[in-house]
């Protein structure tokens, strides 16, 4: 059997190269089969590209919207995170960010006194942040008391 299918293979090689090399109709059918090529070449290339477009404009119109509306709670929070904590020596591990109806609350022990204000100042000025309570405090002191409108009521110097 593998004798019968190596004959056929070159027999049909053969054929194929008599076919494309005769002197007289060689040349013609080798343009005639190289265009056909190149024809199919660039109709894939247009149609994987028009489908593409097809494609991020399904993508687009199934994915939500978020311009002009208010991000929920959860997003504001990581956004607000994302901002503050942007500064690689920021004390990430020692504050807690919550956001309540867009006000950002910051909680937690910071030794510095400039990451306190500086982190207020960052999270006051993400997108959609309504306010910002800053119960941030040094360690050994008291955290400030929250105003549920988003500032802070009471801060210990």
């Amino acid at each position: 059997m593998s004798r019968l299918i190596t004959f056929l293979f070159g027999a049909a090689l053969g054929a194929a190269a008599a076919h494309f090399l005769d002197p007289q109709s060689g040349s013609r059918r080798r343009n005639g089969a190289v265009s056909k090529v190149q024809t199919g070449v660039g109709q894939a290339t247009s149609t994987a590209s028009r489908m593409a477009g097809k494609a991020k404009g399904v993508a687009t119109t199934a994915t939500p919207s978020r311009s002009g509306e208010e991000a929920d709670d959860v997003t504001l929070a990581h956004k607000v995170e994302t901002e503050i904590f942007r500064a690689a020596d920021a004390p990430k591990g020692d504050v807690s960010v919550d956001v309540q109806r867009g006000v950002v609350n910051l909680r937690g022990e910071v030794a510095d006194e400039q990451w306190i204000t500086r982190l207020a100042d960052d999270a006051g000025h993400v997108d959609g942040v309504k306010g910002v309570n800053n119960l941030l405090h040094r360690p050994g002191t008291p955290a400030p008391a929250a105003d549920p409108r988003g500032t802070v009521t009471d801060r210990p110097s």
